[in-house]
Formats: C-alpha cells, sequence, structure tokens
C-alpha cells in the first residue's frame, strides 16, 4: 500500500513538469512560426526599401498573392537541391489574406559545390496561379509556368512580364536582388508550422480566401505587404 501511494505521489509530482515542457515546446513553435512571418515583413521591406534593386510597381500592384521564403537554402555537390519555409497571402475584399505557411523544395542540376542562403518573393499574377496555390500542392514549371521578374522601380516598357507566366520569382542573395529561375520546385503547405501558428490545421483556401480573422502576430507581415502594395497601387 505504502509503495503505491510513492508511485501515486511521484506521478503527481512529475505532471506539473512533463506539463511545463510541453507548454515550452508548444510557445518556441509557435515562437518559429512568428519569426518566419517577421523575417518576412523584414525581406519584403529591405527589397522594397531599394531606390532602383525592387519590384517594379506595376507588377506588385498586379500582384494576386505575395509569397516570402527567408533563407531559402540553395545547397549542392554536383547535384543542387532547394529547401525553405514561407509564408504568402493573397488579396482579398476586406484587404491582404491572414498567412498561409508553407514549404518550397526542389533539385537543380548543374555543377555547383557549397551552401547559400537566399530570400526568395513569389509573386502569383493571375486566377490560375491562385487556383494552383490554393491547392496547397504545385509544381512551378509544370503546374504553373513561372519566370523570373523584372527588377526596377518601373517594369521597362518593353518587357512582356503579363504574358511571360503566372508566377514571378526574385530572389535576393548577399545584396543582389534579381528574377529567379525557381521551375521544378515544389510548394505545398507548412502543416506543422501552420498548426503551430494557429493551434489547429487551418486549410490553404480557408486562410488565403480571408474566411479567418488573421490574429496579430501576422501583422509585422501583413501590415508590410499592405503598404508596398498601397504604394506601387498610386
Amino acid at each position: 500500500m505504502m509503495r503505491r501511494l510513492m508511485v501515486v505521489l511521484l506521478v503527481c509530482s512529475l505532471t506539473p513538469i512533463l506539463s511545463a515542457d510541453d507548454n515550452a515546446k508548444a510557445v518556441e513553435a509557435v515562437s518559429k512560426a512568428s519569426g518566419r512571418i517577421e523575417a518576412a515583413g523584414t525581406v519584403l521591406d529591405e527589397i522594397q526599401g531599394a531606390p532602383d534593386q525592387r519590384i517594379p510597381e506595376e507588377v506588385l500592384a498586379s500582384a494576386e498573392c505575395v509569397a516570402v521564403v527567408p533563407s531559402l537554402l540553395n545547397a549542392g555537390f554536383v547535384f543542387g537541391g532547394r529547401y525553405g519555409r514561407g509564408v504568402a497571402s493573397c488579396r482579398t475584399p476586406k484587404g491582404w489574406s491572414a498567412p498561409a505557411f508553407f514549404l518550397v523544395g526542389g533539385g537543380s542540376f548543374g555543377l555547383q559545390i557549397g551552401a547559400q542562403l537566399t530570400d526568395v518573393v513569389m509573386l502569383i499574377m493571375n486566377k490560375n496561379g491562385m487556383n494552383n496555390l490554393l491547392s496547397s500542392h504545385f509544381k512551378l514549371g509544370a503546374d504553373v509556368s513561372a519566370a523570373g521578374g523584372p527588377v526596377g522601380r518601373h517594369a521597362a516598357a518593353d518587357t512582356d512580364w503579363k504574358m511571360r507566366a503566372e508566377v514571378l520569382t526574385y530572389s535576393r542573395s548577399r545584396g543582389l536582388f534579381a528574377g529567379l529561375e525557381l521551375n521544378g520546385a515544389v510548394i505545398k503547405q507548412d502543416k506543422n508550422s501552420t498548426r503551430e501558428f494557429y493551434g489547429r490545421m487551418v486549410p490553404f483556401k480557408t486562410a488565403l480566401l480571408g474566411n479567418i480573422e488573421a490574429p496579430k502576430s501576422a501583422y509585422p507581415f501583413l501590415n508590410t505587404l499592405a503598404k508596398w502594395a498601397k504604394e506601387a497601387a498610386k
């Protein structure tokens, strides 16, 4: 009887510790997702804050959705690969939607050695591209056409960016901002980050169509996006 009582007391004494540990892990997970939100806002702010090396106003003003991947990893030895986690938002009648978290990955061929971190911005330019994004799983260059976007405060009159692709892609590495070819990359929902950020599973469509209210922790990205989109539309 005494032995059983001691076991019960031991379990009871450990329970708060285990709960505290689980809570700490949950807080850390949410912090990582929120950190990505802040990083995405910072990337967009820094890119658009550059006078001549930025996404042209005409292009940004025409985008249906904007997706940012802070620190996409490009790595390889002979055969390269990409991996990153990003966040996206789409235009809705009420403004920019609650963020949707996604993973981007895919191989690339070519002689390369080493690893490099690159900030990536993707603009979904039409309804078909947006529908593929809403499906939460698609491949650039296969399910949707993708191309490197033009750079500068204004797109040159002779560029055909409106006709080139459903998704325009950009990269920033070591201070250099330029159009990026991302054909072959696969985009799919980051379910773990979604659960961490919202506390439950939220489908891509629910977030990107504006059917869920954005939490305050999403504002560092959404406010920055709204600011530059508003300036581009002037």
